[in-house]
């Protein structure tokens, strides 16, 4: 179509419109996006994925006369390809480019805003899901990434070589701060790094949050002063209001090296203010991921885990759970390594193997901790080193507290299992098939351990089907 026919008063389809442009050589400086689409029937894929292209850009549903005040050649989204998905007809890739200059610097809300804000309730679509996005490095410098980053957080805390290993306080709600202090000081003294708040544990009339801090401030002391190891616990300072979220960061300062918040549930704007905080006091940021589920689990609908991962690196984080594969929640085992790359490489390769679209630059973003979390204990340990290696957190939470002996005996038992996995791994050993072996034989000088393993040792999660398994995969069945 001519440019002047494209100014045509009235409704013309999103292709003519030039949102379709498979001649379209994305630039550099672009931002990439790959939509998985389930169209409506009888419409064409290059007619949709037109459709989505220009309601995530500059298009609506008619011609308007201010398009002529506009450069629109430029800021139109460009679908430059479609593709069809692996073993399923009803599906295909929608390839799509964004002049960077659609975005605010440094802002995944303006970001999120453009590109996912309004085209999932097309009408032309039936499912919609952002599956990557490729940040173009000029804009992904506009962004600080994590307050301070794997190798800085090893340096604050002087513990090299091995995953960091943490505990989630249970039972999740309804102890009393005084109690829920016993219960941090013995999983620190037993032998762990950290322990941590459960995601909606806030300040409820049963542990208001002064308490709970205070409270677990001392069993940070008493436990520092008997181990002679750094700790601390992971303060979750999400709170109804931003202005609270940040008087509770306040106070956690003097009580712990790290805080946490529920970065889905407080928004990427609250996030990133209390991230920028972090930066400039000192204090580590952990991220729980509450409420990602509902945005990515659905194969067909929604925006993929990786694509929320790689905003909450930009938007900084120090730590960021990732699943564990061998736990309880739900997470492809080449998906989650390939995202644990993303979280702490500075360059990741195209790879559609492990679902990866696009190449990603990170332009020497720090470095963010994956947090391996959800129903692991010590018989996963080897599992868990060989898929997520040293830079990570293995946060158990009911493997530490539910040990038949107590918390300590508990830490302890994952502290043993932990050391013993890494020296076989440096000694040349196969930790996948040697790892039951491996942690039998450190049980026999830990009767923690052994007590440990005869409790979980045959509790496994692996009778379930992966719901979001990669696409190559699924064409392989």
């Amino acid at each position: 179509m001519t440019e002047s026919r494209s100014f045509d008063a009235g409704v013309k389809e999103y292709r003519d419109a030039g949102y379709w442009r498979p001649d379209y050589v994305p630039r550099d400086t672009d931002l990439l996006a790959a939509f998985r689409v389930t169209p409506q029937p009888d419409i064409a894929p290059e007619e949709v994925g037109a459709a989505i292209a220009a309601e995530s850009s500059t298009g609506t549903w008619t011609t308007v006369w201010t398009d002529r005040l506009v450069d629109l050649d430029r800021y139109k989204g460009k679908c430059y390809r479609i593709e069809p998905v692996p073993g399923d007809p009803s599906q295909f890739f929608a390839f799509i480019a964004y002049d960077m200059d659609l975005f605010e610097e440094g802002s995944v809300a303006n970001m999120a805003s453009s590109i996912i804000g309004n085209v999932f309730g097309f009408k032309a679509v039936r499912a919609l899901r952002l599956e990557d996005l490729r940040i173009p490095v000029a804009y992904m410098k506009t962004f600080h990434g994590p307050p301070h980053g794997i190798q800085v957080e090893r340096d604050m805390l002087n513990k090299y070589g091995r995953p960091i290993l943490g505990a989630t306080i249970k039972p999740k709600l309804g102890m009393s701060a005084k109690n829920y202090g016993r219960a941090v000081y013995e999983c620190l003294r037993g032998g762990l790094d950290f322990t941590k708040d459960d995601e909606n544990i806030n300040s409820q009339p049963f542990m208001r949050w002064r308490d709970r801090f205070s409270f677990v401030a001392e069993a940070i002391r008493k436990a520092e002063a008997e181990t002679g190891e750094r700790k601390g616990h992971y303060l979750n300072v999400t709170a109804p209001d931003v202005e609270q979220m940040l008087e509770r960061a306040e106070y956690a300062r003097q009580c712990s090296p790290i805080i946490m918040v529920d970065y889905l549930v407080v928004g990427f704007t609250s996030h990133q203010t209390l991230s920028n905080w972090c930066r400039r006091n000192g204090m580590l940021l952990h991220i729980h991921r509450a409420m990602h589920a509902v945005i990515d689990r659905q194969r067909n609908h929604g925006v993929h885990w990786r694509v929320l991962a790689k905003w909450c690196r930009m938007i900084g984080a120090d730590h960021l759970h990732n699943g564990t594969v061998v736990g309880k929640l739900e997470g492809d085992r080449a998906a989650t390594m390939a995202i644990n790359d993303l979280l702490r490489d500075d360059f990741i390769a195209e790879d559609l193997s492990r679902g990866i679209y696009f190449d990603q630059s990170w332009a020497s973003l720090p470095a963010t901790f994956p947090v391996a979390s959800g129903g692991i204990h010590v018989g996963h340990i080897p599992d868990l080193l060989e898929i997520f290696g040293d830079d990570t957190i293995f946060q158990f939470g009911g493997g530490t507290l539910g040990h038949p002996w107590g918390n300590a005996a508990g830490a302890t038992a994952n502290r043993v299992a932990l050391d013993a996995s890494v020296l076989a791994r440096n000694e040349g050993r196969d930790l996948a098939a040697e790892g039951p072996d491996i942690l039998a034989a450190a049980a026999r000088h830990s009767p923690e351990l052994r007590a440990a393993l005869d409790t979980w040792q045959d509790v496994r999660f692996d009778k379930f089907e992966t719901i979001d398994s990669l696409d190559l995969q699924e064409a392989t069945k």
